[in-house]
C-alpha cells in the first residue's frame, strides 16, 4: 500500500466522506430519508429508548449541544407524537422526557433497516476486511469520544 502523508489522506478523507454520508443516506430507506424524522431527532429518540426517561439537560450533554437547541428538537418529536414529556411526582419543577409507543417502534423499525442495510454492504467485503473497519472504527470513536 502507498504510504501518504497526513495532509493527503485528509484530502482523500475529504473527498470520500460526503460520498460515504450521501450512499449510506439513500440506503436508509423510510423515515429518515424521506425526511419524516431527522438525524438529530433520531439520535435523540435512540439515546432515549436505551436509557430510559431522562432531563432535558442529561439530552442535551449527550448531544454536546445547549438545552435551548435541544428543546427545539424535542418539541418537533413530542409535536409528531414520538416522545412526551412527564413532571417527576416529587419535584413538579423537574420534567423528564421519554420516548412513546409510537417512538419506540420507529427507532426499531430504523435500526432494523439499519441493520439490513449494513448486513447488504458489508457482506460483500471479507471477514478480514470486515474486522480491520470495525477495528479501525472502534479506535476512531475512542479518540472522539475522549476529553481533550
Amino acid at each position: 500500500m502507498l504510504k501518504i502523508s497526513i495532509s493527503e489522506f485528509a484530502d482523500r478523507l475529504n473527498e470520500i466522506l460526503p460520498v460515504l454520508i450521501r450512499e449510506f443516506a439513500k440506503r436508509q430507506a423510510g423515515e429518515l430519508y424521506k425526511g419524516k424524522i431527522t438525524m438529530p431527532q433520531f439520535i435523540i429518540l435512540d439515546f432515549l429508548n436505551k436509557r430510559g426517561p431522562l432531563k432535558m439537560s442529561d439530552v442535551a450533554r449527550f448531544m454536546g449541544v445547549s438545552t435551548a437547541a435541544t428543546t427545539g428538537i424535542i418539541d418537533r418529536l413530542v409535536k409528531c407524537g414520538y416522545i412526551k414529556r412527564a413532571h417527576e411526582p416529587n419535584d413538579r419543577r423537574i420534567i423528564k422526557i421519554k420516548s412513546t409507543s409510537k417512538g419506540m417502534e420507529l427507532t426499531k423499525r430504523i435500526n432494523s433497516q439499519r441493520h439490513k442495510m449494513i448486513i447488504n454492504i458489508f457482506s460483500k467485503l471479507s471477514s478480514t476486511e470486515r474486522n480491520d473497519y470495525l477495528r479501525v472504527l472502534m479506535r476512531i470513536r475512542d479518540i472522539l469520544i475522549q476529553r481533550d
